[in-house]
């Protein structure tokens, strides 16, 4: 976990979906998954990263203790949230205070009750009570040398029911030494009229306290359809501190979208936030977070959808071959993204050639190349598929094109059958036939292997027919599989995505395959990633 001595920035881009985002019901993130949504965050640009609660959910406390060897973060700050002390309990022996300075994380978010309705009757203490745990944990903290922000939990609602309590929250926290006190309409329902009143009602009163240059910021959900743009009018009123999920993602309707409201502050408001190059990969985080976390962009997405910047054909295409900006309302190559009018455009020249240096490819040389490859990307992704979390498999394209795509051997056939046993069990089986030089002469291997379900079956047979000629595959483990229903409109007859993730040897990557069944998708994804294995080991 990379720290950093910059200075402190005038504005905050604050991500929270590895723990706000992470509430969304279906979403589920692995502390791999964390781990890599983070090191895209970090390439974004964004200010800070919340990695979770710490002590308080067990894959929260191991992401940290990963992220301390695993993580290196060259822009962002790892923020650990938490709760102020528990009512009546001494600071010092406060359990879950502890955990989180035991996460390591140089910043640490509080959630505070900051809505006197909530303290009475959730945390069942007096409204004095509740602001001594807020001053005596900040302090707590600060003392520590942990950078402290406190999120002032129901602040919106609160201030309507109580100005003067809830604004002695927020004074409670700055006194205390709260670097940022982040003020957060949690039930989603504010509109931007009522957040600008709100906002510079609580200026003003800061102001008085003395605490006129204290930083303010902002955190929204989306139950009345606002939180982007109740974000923006707390900037316009003053906040320097934002707070969101890429692509929206959190509870019912989700958080203020992030990348939303950085391209909106970026491109309309005009403040620079994240650098320009890495502005330009915003669609590309954006497609490539939803693939970790399975939960795909919307293509009518702002900015980053797949038809953000799509026209049909008629008097818009028309106008557009004439001045693309006619019916656009900016160019979406400063956000990644790009006018389509037949297919996906996601996989324009300077992605590949920008993926290919990733991969350790210089293709800046290739216009031809570049241009094949991009061409073959965009054809594969018309029927499904989708690189921007599939390297591996990408890479393997990549080589294709090249002509240096290992054969390590032929696939003759492969099936997989399942049955109902006497015992009223599910019984699978597979069996794979391949063919491959060995001493220079051709060798046909046959495994049948047993598994659990048809995709375990084959992964099995696969392995048993590579075993005896390549015996490192039983190094490597299959962690993760993933299914996507595409067209789902046909039912039983739809066409499926299956994403892989491997690991072994000092390795971890993900394959994709796509097939008009779970079957044959996934067999494309876990012999590519065999394949990919081998090539990366240097056979």
């Amino acid at each position: 976990m990379t720290q950093h001595n910059a200075p402190e920035p005038a504005f905050h881009v604050y991500d929270t979906t590895l723990r706000d985002g992470s509430q969304q019901e279906g979403l589920t993130l692995s502390v791999t998954d964390k781990l890599a949504v983070a090191r895209l965050l970090d390439e974004l640009g964004v200010t800070y990263i919340e990695g979770g609660w710490p002590g308080a959910v067990p894959r929260d406390t191991e992401f940290f203790a990963r992220a301390a060897s695993e993580l290196e973060l060259t822009t962002a700050r790892l923020a650990a949230f938490g709760a102020t002390r528990k009512a009546g309990v001494p600071v010092a022996e406060d359990s879950q205070v502890a955990a989180l300075l035991g996460s390591g994380a140089p910043t640490i978010t509080l959630v505070a009750k900051s809505d006197l309705r909530h303290v009475h009757a959730a945390l069942r203490t007096t409204g004095e009570e509740n602001l001594a745990m807020v001053r005596e944990t900040v302090a707590h903290l600060v003392r520590q040398g942990r950078e402290v922000f406190v999120d002032a939990e129901h602040f919106f609602d609160g201030f309507g029911h109580d100005p003067d309590y809830t604004t002695a929250v927020v004074l409670a926290a700055y006194e205390a030494g709260a670097e940022v006190v982040a003020l957060c309409d949690t039930n989603g329902g504010m509109l931007p009229h009522q957040v600008t009143e709100i906002v510079e009602d609580l200026r003003s009163r800061l102001e008085v306290a003395g605490h006129a240059d204290a930083r303010l910021g902002v955190h929204t959900h989306n139950d009345s359809g606002c939180a982007v743009a109740n974000a923006l009018t707390a900037v316009r009123a003053g906040i320097t501190h934002v707070q969101g999920c890429v692509n929206g993602y959190g509870e019912r309707t989700g958080n203020a979208d992030l990348l939303t409201l950085l391209a909106d502050l970026q491109l309309k408001m005009g403040m620079e936030l994240v650098p320009e190059e890495a502005f330009a990969e915003t669609t590309r985080i954006a497609h490539a977070i939803g693939e970790i976390v399975n939960m795909p962009v919307t293509p009518r997405a702002p900015y980053v959808g797949a038809s953000a910047f799509a026209h049909k054909a008629g008097l818009h295409a028309s106008a557009i071959r004439v001045d693309p900006d006619l019916y656009q309302h900016i160019d979406p190559r400063a956000i990644g993204n790009d006018m389509r009018m037949i297919i996906s455009d996601m996989a324009g020249r300077a992605s590949i050639e920008l993926k290919g240096r990733e991969l350790g490819f210089d293709l800046a040389g290739d216009p031809d190349l570049l241009s094949r490859l991009a061409s073959s990307v965009k054809q594969r992704e018309a029927v499904g598929y989708s690189y921007e979390a599939a390297d591996a498999s990408f890479e393997l394209l990549l080589l294709d094109q090249l002509g240096e795509v290992p054969r390590y051997v032929e696939v003759e056939s492969w099936r997989a059958t399942s049955q109902q046993g006497r015992d009223g069990s599910l019984e699978t089986e597979a069996t794979v036939k391949l063919v491959g030089d060995v001493h220079g002469e051709r060798e046909r291997k046959v495994a049948i292997a047993e598994g659990n379900g048809p995709v375990n079956a084959l992964d099995l047979a696969l392995r048993a027919a590579l075993r005896e000629r390549f015996p490192m595959v039983d190094e490597f483990e299959l962690q993760d599989f993933k299914v996507r229903i595409l067209d789902a409109h046909h039912g039983t007859d739809a066409t499926t995505r299956v994403l892989v993730r491997t690991s072994g040897r000092g390795l971890e990557f993900q394959t994709v395959g796509v097939g008009p069944n779970v079957i044959e998708a996934s067999w494309e994804a876990v012999f590519d990633a065999y394949t990919y294995g081998l090539y990366k080991t240097g056979v």
